[in-house]
C-alpha cells in the first residue's frame, strides 16, 4: 500500500494528536469526577453513566484494535469519507447493546479501567507514526485520518457525561470541541439535509427529527 509523504504533510499531524489527547484526557478527567452512586445514573437513551462511559472508551479502545487488524484496499480518503461510508451501518440497537456491554466490562471500579485504557492507548499513539494504517470498519486508513473519528466520539461523549452528570466539561476539552465542530460541518456539507443543518447552526429552526450529521 503505496502512501505519498505529501498527503501527510496536508495534515496538521500535530494538530490533530494535541486533539485526541486532549480530548482523552478531558474523558480522563471527568470519569474520575463520577460519584460512586452515580454510575447507574440514566445518561443518554438507554444508557446509564456506566454505559454511556464504556460507550465513550471505545473512541481509545478501537485505535488499538484497528492498528493490530491487518488492513488491505485503498484508502479511505479522510474522517468525512469515513463517517459518511458507516453512516447508518450499524443498527442503533446494536450501538446501545455494545455500550451496555463494554460498560459492564469495566469492572468494579469505572474510573480506574478509564485511566488504565486512556494511558495505554495514547502511549501506543504517541509512539506509533502518521502513516500506520489501521483496518476500521469503512477501509483501511492512516492513523493521523482516524484520530479526527475518535476525538470527534470523544467530544460528543464527554459532554453527554458532563451533561449527564450536571458537570462542566473539562478545558482541556476546547481544542476537540471546535475540531469537531468543523469535521460535522464538513459531513454535513456532503448530506442532502445541508440546507436544514445551515438553519439549524443559524437559529432559523428547532431540530427536525432525528437529523444528525452522524
Amino acid at each position: 500500500m503505496d502512501i505519498d509523504a505529501g498527503d501527510i504533510d496536508a495534515v496538521d499531524a500535530e494538530a490533530v494528536r494535541a486533539c485526541y489527547a486532549g480530548a482523552a484526557q478531558a474523558f480522563l478527567e471527568l470519569s474520575g469526577q463520577v460519584p460512586p452512586q452515580a454510575w447507574s445514573r440514566q445518561a443518554l437513551g438507554e444508557w446509564d453513566v456506566r454505559a454511556l462511559t464504556g460507550h465513550t472508551s471505545r473512541a481509545l479502545t478501537t485505535v488499538e484494535t484497528y492498528l493490530r487488524t491487518p488492513a488491505t484496499g485503498e484508502l479511505v480518503a479522510g474522517p468525512v469519507e469515513y463517517f459518511l461510508a458507516v453512516r447508518g451501518a450499524t443498527s442503533a440497537d446494536a450501538i446501545a447493546q455494545r455500550g451496555k456491554e463494554t460498560g459492564e466490562a469495566l469492572g468494579a471500579d469505572p474510573a480506574a479501567a478509564v485511566r488504565e485504557v486512556v494511558q495505554r492507548v495514547t502511549a501506543l499513539v504517541r509512539n506509533t507514526p502518521d502513516d500506520a494504517v489501521v483496518a476500521t470498519p469503512a477501509g483501511a486508513m492512516r492513523l493521523i485520518d482516524y484520530l479526527p473519528t475518535r476525538t470527534f466520539e470523544l467530544a460528543v461523549h464527554t459532554l453527554d457525561l458532563a451533561r449527564a452528570l450536571g458537570l462542566p466539561p473539562p478545558t482541556s476539552l476546547t481544542p476537540a470541541l471546535a475540531a469537531s465542530l468543523k469535521l460535522a460541518g464538513a459531513i454535513g456539507s456532503r448530506l442532502p439535509s445541508v440546507g436544514e443543518l445551515l438553519l439549524l447552526l443559524t437559529g432559523r429552526t428547532g431540530l427536525p427529527g432525528n437529523l444528525s450529521v452522524v
